[in-house]
């Protein structure tokens, strides 16, 4: 097996001339396969094979999901050239298809869990199991600090409460924009309580799905598969509090993504947008347009940074938008070499602009303040 970018654009290109009585196997893999994008997995050249084979009808949703589990059953060693964790996104992205093709749903904090045990088992040791131990998550989008998430001995009670208070909620005579504000205010809050250790958001996301599904909504849209990451920051905004530094809690991101999904709006859903160094930038200056907005101006709008390339900003303004962009991707976007790619970043990593976060395979790039 090789490395799944070639087979990434392969299957984008694929899905552009998939039949019209497609379309619902067509949303359910490449939402499956977006919401990967959260925790920076990429999927195996072998899934989307399998997921093709199941649009064209010659394998069913259940038979791709065992097809997958089989392949990774009898595997003896890791492929090279095979990034980590594609394992689990294989996994996952199969059985997020399967639970979004299924009709049946029921709106309770088990059928919450049950999603997580499905979507996890086999992957996690404690897929369906709440935690029981409290998190902190740096986060990019808040320049490495945190959302205050639920406390371990009161997850059940917070649950049972919040979709006690959501089953009492009358969406009756409301208008459309009431109806985005109160659906952002329920999912952020379902979010932030943060139930489980890993897989929080892509749970949460699937559970989201069906919910509007049963609510009436179509929600058959690509948003969440090409917006997952901007997703999870809007989610992240909603909840974030700094009152030292004068950051509150903004649902405006996560309304702006419901508002595209359910009533077809046309927000721009920048993940640069929802940094926090935006919020400041607007606040001391002028709103500028949304295209003049970089990294430079968002992170550095104080220090100016000095001696950047052309090619430079253009690598930092792609980082800004997907940390975990490899420099393979780099170079295909910008139309370079992939040594010149590396080249430039080796050289703002020397000048402490950017810096490698975690393992080469399954890390990130940070921006960091000069």
């Amino acid at each position: 097996m090789t490395h799944s970018e070639p087979y990434e654009s392969d299957f984008e290109e694929y899905l552009r001339h998939v039949d019209a009585s497609k379309k619902e196997k067509k949303l359910a893999w490449s939402t499956a396969i977006g919401l990967q994008q959260v925790d920076g997995l990429k999927p195996s050249a072998y899934l989307y094979e399998t997921a093709k084979r199941n649009i064209e009808g010659e394998v069913s949703f259940e038979e791709a999901k065992n097809l997958i589990d089989s392949y990774y059953k009898h595997r003896t060693s890791r492929h090279e050239n095979e990034e980590s964790g594609t394992e689990e996104a294989d996994k996952v992205s199969s059985r997020i298809a399967q639970i979004l093709s299924e009709p049946s749903f029921n709106f309770s904090p088990s059928h919450l869990i049950a999603i997580h045990k499905r979507l996890f088992e086999g992957v996690f040791k404690f897929a369906g199991k709440v935690r029981d131990y409290d998190i902190t998550k740096k986060e990019w989008v808040l320049n490495g600090d945190t959302v205050i998430y639920g406390a371990a001995f009161e997850l059940k009670s917070a649950l049972e409460y919040d979709f006690e208070q959501e089953r009492k909620f009358s969406y009756k005579n409301i208008s459309d924009d009431e109806i985005v504000r109160h659906i952002a205010f329920f999912v952020s809050r379902l979010w932030q309580i943060h139930a489980f250790g890993e897989g929080n958001t892509r749970t949460t996301a699937v559970f989201t799905i069906k919910y509007l599904r049963f609510l009436g909504f179509k929600a058959d849209n690509d948003i969440f598969a090409q917006n997952s990451w901007y997703f999870r920051n809007a989610l992240v905004r909603a909840n974030y509090n700094n009152l030292q530094k004068g950051i509150h809690e903004n649902p405006v991101y996560l309304e702006r993504f419901f508002q595209n999904l359910l009533f077809g709006g046309h927000n721009e859903l920048k993940n640069r947008y929802t940094h926090i160094g935006y919020d400041e930038y607007v606040k001391n200056n002028s709103v500028p347009k949304p295209e003049e907005v970089t990294v430079k101006s968002l992170e550095n709008h104080s220090n100016k940074i000095s001696d950047i390339t052309q090619n430079q900003q253009k690598i930092l303004n792609i980082i800004q938008e997907n940390p975990f962009i490899s420099q393979k991707e780099l170079a295909q976007k910008l139309s370079i070499a992939r040594e010149t790619v590396n080249r430039n970043m080796k050289q703002l990593q020397e000048q402490n602009i950017i810096r490698r976060v975690g393992a080469d395979k399954n890390g990130h790039w940070e921006i960091v303040e000069k």
